[in-house]
């Protein structure tokens, strides 16, 4: 599969600096989405919303969208990009699930921080003046699973009857460490699409530790992407 091009309204979405900015990774989860043909009035939940670009993709669908994030300043960029986009989304600020406790879904999409990091600020480390630490969108720890261990965890627990997750995350970072997870938590999963892109300017600041760890070969100058499907019996 081939990055899909960004739809012209993206363009028009706020985002400020300290937000995650819609990448390919965003496009590729879009796609996904898409894909799922949402009937009006589904429940869809996307966890780590960032600018909102996939919870606005699932309301104008029909779908009744509920979005979280840690970081302040993405929910009020969320809140900002919905209204000028014309769609209702309840966005909630809290670490992951917690803002919705007791809730369930018929979808859950998540784009969430996969990318191994030496030493890095995980998901939602605070500085000292409060704000979100830079790289806390995308740096997930040495294997890079800090945060899919997690959902991996807590997403079926929130999952309706035959609902489905639809989740982005590296090769880098173990797709069949998360397969085995999930249906070790009761979920079909697949991988559903897979793409390779060219290392980012992330990736490419740390080759050396990469390579190192045997992360990515010497020649390697392409990462691939993957879209974990997951469904609740």
């Amino acid at each position: 599969m081939t990055v899909p091009a960004a739809p012209p309204w993206l363009a028009s979405l706020a985002t400020p600096p300290g937000v995650y900015a819609p990448q390919a990774d965003t496009l590729f989860l879009a796609t996904a989405l898409w894909r799922e043909a949402l009937a009006p009035g589904t429940d869809v939940l996307d966890l780590g919303t960032g600018n909102g670009t996939l919870a606005i993709y699932a309301a104008q669908q029909g779908a009744r969208v509920t979005a979280t994030d840690i970081a302040r300043r993405a929910v009020a960029t969320a809140r900002l990009n919905a209204s000028r986009a014309g769609q209702h989304i309840d966005v909630r600020r809290g670490d992951l699930l917690s803002p919705i406790r007791g809730r369930r879904f018929d979808l859950v999409v998540c784009n969430p921080p996969y990318v191994p990091a030496p030493g890095s600020p995980l998901h939602g480390t605070r500085n000292d003046d409060g704000r979100t630490a830079p790289g806390s969108a995308w740096n997930a720890g040495p294997d890079g699973r800090a945060i899919l261990d997690r959902l991996c965890e807590e997403v079926p627990q929130a999952l309706r009857p035959g609902g489905v997750l639809l989740m982005v995350q590296s090769a880098l970072s173990g797709p069949d460490t998360t397969l085995l997870r999930l249906s070790g938590s009761g979920l079909r999963a697949a991988v559903s699409d897979h793409i390779r892109i060219p290392f980012g300017p992330v990736l490419r600041s740390r080759l050396p530790w990469l390579r190192d760890r045997r992360l990515v070969n010497p020649q390697d100058m392409f990462e691939e992407l993957v879209i974990i499907r997951a469904q609740q019996a």
